[in-house]
């Protein structure tokens, strides 16, 4: 039988080149390496915007429509986090610390000086860990559907409001039916896919969300805000989910190139 996922990647692949990043591997320590697709022409003095995926998907397939939208003003760097993608550590660490640590390094390897950080879900506590460690680093971020970390409190009240006994039941699913409900909690929408397929260390932080979204409820959202102060910035879309920019890409990317435009960072 055919891999329907594994057979979509050729063209993703295809048509993320055809938007000018091609994938890049970084050594990041020995036995510890990190796939990150980086700007073909890296000589080109944009500011930098890191997309950071969510626990579900590598890089690509999470930002498969960000990329497009942002390539024209911006260098744009999508990193597989570890354990995603291409990217494999022999470490037992398995923190969000331990991931921001190796993207900080990743980027610096690079040439990155300086990047807005662009984080979704798992990869919004990753991107939070980033601007914590090296805050003159990361210049801004916009966190869609995240928290600043995971506590017990919000996930064992989360996982009770959504019928799951445990964090890995539901982002972990072993089956079809377990992939299905993680996808309904996931988006406000339905979506149909076949069976077999810290207030003081940045200078702005944009909550750009799903109005709907199940995992990480607008409350949390309005709360994390009033926690991180003045220099937040929320901003609600209608009739989206968890998956805001997989549901509703062309507002979300319109929303996101409005406040990227407006918080031009020094180029690299």
């Amino acid at each position: 039988m055919v891999n329907l996922v594994a057979a979509q990647k050729p063209l993703m692949h295809w048509l993320m080149k055809m938007a000018g990043v091609v994938p890049h591997t970084v050594q990041i320590e020995a036995g510890t390496v990190m796939n990150i697709w980086i700007p073909r022409e890296t000589l080109q003095q944009k500011p930098v915007v890191v997309l950071v995926h969510g626990f579900a998907g590598e890089g690509i397939v999470t930002w498969q429509f960000q990329v497009g939208s942002l390539t024209k003003k911006y260098s744009v760097y999508v990193p597989d986090l570890l354990f995603f993608g291409g990217s494999y550590t022999d470490s037992p660490d398995r923190s969000p610390t331990f991931q921001a640590q190796c993207l900080l390094k990743g980027l610096k390897k690079l040439g990155v000086e300086r990047c807005t950080v662009v984080g979704f879900s798992y990869g919004g506590m990753v991107a939070f860990k980033m601007a914590e460690l090296h805050p003159e680093m990361v210049d801004a971020m916009v966190i869609s559907g995240s928290t600043l970390a995971m506590t017990d409190s919000i996930s064992n009240a989360t996982l009770d409001d959504l019928g799951f006994s445990s964090s890995s039941e539901l982002l972990l699913p072993t089956s079809v039916k377990g992939c299905k409900a993680l996808l309904k909690v996931a988006a406000y929408k339905n979506l149909w896919f076949p069976d077999r397929l810290h207030r003081d260390f940045l200078e702005r932080i944009h909550l750009l969300w799903g109005e709907e979204d199940q995992i990480f409820k607008l409350e949390l959202a309005q709360n994390m805000k009033e926690q991180l102060g003045d220099k937040t910035t929320f901003e609600g879309i209608k009739k989206a989910g968890h998956l805001v920019h997989l549901e509703r890409p062309c507002l979300y990317n319109t929303c996101l190139n409005k406040f990227l435009d407006s918080h031009q960072q020094p180029t690299k």
